[in-house]
């Protein structure tokens, strides 16, 4: 198993350059094509409009269409120069005239993974971009690599944290990083104990994902850990005991009237990130 294409989600984030960067060290490492998918986002026009305003709205709404456009196009061609100046030969670059998110989980359909960046506490973009993760984190179909917005990260998937639970969220997870964790030069998987568990149920079950893990060309160590803080700050904090360049983990959801919404675990991390993160839902 390996990725073949990656999703690199290009848009006007001052993280950008570093997200390109990074996504040009996951293509060298596992030989895999890249998609730059540049959403324009949408243009909302009134839906009740007097006669009299209708010619200067639609050339105002021409005017911002474009705006629109010229911007997707701008980080297109960055995204481009940065692939020709690396000598990267398999990528492509779209710009799509849809909401972001949208976006992203349709084409994420025909790729293998979707990077995007951790959404900045102090950019003035900090609610749409939070929203854009969190919607990709819950409706696509393939795993989110998670960029922070803060750091420098020039290793792939060295030395890895596996956050376990045997969950069918962390099942997931741990299937959708397979291509990564198979690079890894060191893997660990983690479960924090609850007090309701027998640790030996725990360490049994441990065993048998380590045993899954060889059949697949993973040699993984595994850890049974306590906690007296949260799980996000736990894992956090581990991470940085084991020096890990990437955490993979279970995204939480559940559903509020017709608004699909994050757990609070899952929230914690996208909010608290240090290194890169691999979700799935």
């Amino acid at each position: 198993m390996n990725y073949r294409s990656l999703l690199v989600f290009l848009d006007q984030d001052r993280r950008l350059g570093a997200r390109i960067a990074f996504a040009l060290r996951v293509a060298r490492a596992l030989q895999c094509h890249l998609v730059g998918a540049a959403p324009t986002g949408l243009f909302a026009l009134p839906t009740a409009i007097a006669p009299e305003a209708a010619a200067s709205l639609a050339e105002f709404a021409e005017l911002a269409w474009n705006a629109l456009r010229q911007q997707a196009q701008e980080v297109v061609d960055r995204f481009d120069a940065a692939c020709r100046k690396d000598g990267i030969h398999s990528y492509e670059t779209v710009i799509d005239e849809a909401d972001a998110a949208t976006s992203l989980v349709r084409f994420a359909h025909c790729s293998d993974i979707v990077l995007l960046s951790q959404a900045d506490p102090d950019d003035p973009m900090y609610q749409r971009t939070q929203h854009i993760v969190e919607q990709v984190v819950l409706r696509s179909a393939r795993p989110t690599l998670l960029l922070p917005y803060t750091g420098n990260f020039d290793t792939v998937a060295s030395r890895v944290l596996v956050a376990w639970d045997d969950s069918r969220e962390a099942a997931r997870a741990i299937w959708d990083a397979l291509p990564l964790l198979c690079a890894a030069e060191r893997v660990q998987v983690v479960s924090w104990q609850a007090g309701d568990v027998d640790p030996s149920v725990l360490a049994s079950r441990l065993d048998a994902l380590k045993r899954w893990l060889m059949w697949h060309g993973v040699t993984a160590e595994s850890k049974i850990a306590t906690r007296e803080i949260g799980i996000a700050e736990a894992m956090l904090s581990h991470a940085a005991d084991f020096a890990a360049d990437l955490i993979v983990m279970g995204a939480y959801g559940h559903a509020r009237w017709t608004e699909h919404i994050l757990g609070g675990a899952t929230r914690g991390m996208l909010s608290a990130m240090t290194v890169p993160v691999l979700m799935s839902h």
